[in-house]
């Protein structure tokens, strides 16, 4: 099964663009924290593109510094430059949850709003708490 659920927020402002066949897409990035009771807190930087009216919607309403619930599945690709083959990991994402303006102020209403008591809690996770 190929799941991706993550919070962060935007790295920079999103990016649109067309396909050649006329699809709509946006690639935006975003920061998210990684905690660990061996070693120090530390940042992931995850690439997410999104598709047709979400794209839209991310152009239209999201900036850098958003904070933002992203539900979707990892993607592979590859490329070559230089002479040199590149593999590439994207977030494709299905879902994009709007929790929080750039300039900090947290959305008002709106279907499917996380909480931050709920963020606070998916942080608190215990590594020793899960199934796998």
């Amino acid at each position: 099964m190929n799941k991706v659920f993550l919070i962060g927020r935007l790295t920079r402002d999103p990016q649109a663009s067309t396909t050649e066949s006329g699809r709509s897409y946006c690639r935006f990035s975003i920061a998210v924290d990684r905690f660990s009771r061996d070693r120090e807190n530390s940042v992931d930087f995850i690439n997410i593109i999104t598709w047709n009216e979400l794209a839209s919607n991310c152009v239209k309403y999201l900036q850098k510094g958003s904070q933002v619930a992203v539900f979707g599945s990892i993607q592979t690709g590859s490329y070559e430059r230089d002479g040199v083959k590149r593999q590439t990991f994207d977030v494709r994402a299905d879902q994009v949850e709007f929790l929080t303006r750039a300039n900090g102020g947290a959305q008002q209403g709106g279907e499917g709003a996380v909480k931050d008591e709920v963020i606070d809690e998916l942080k608190q996770v215990d590594d020793d708490d899960m199934p796998f």
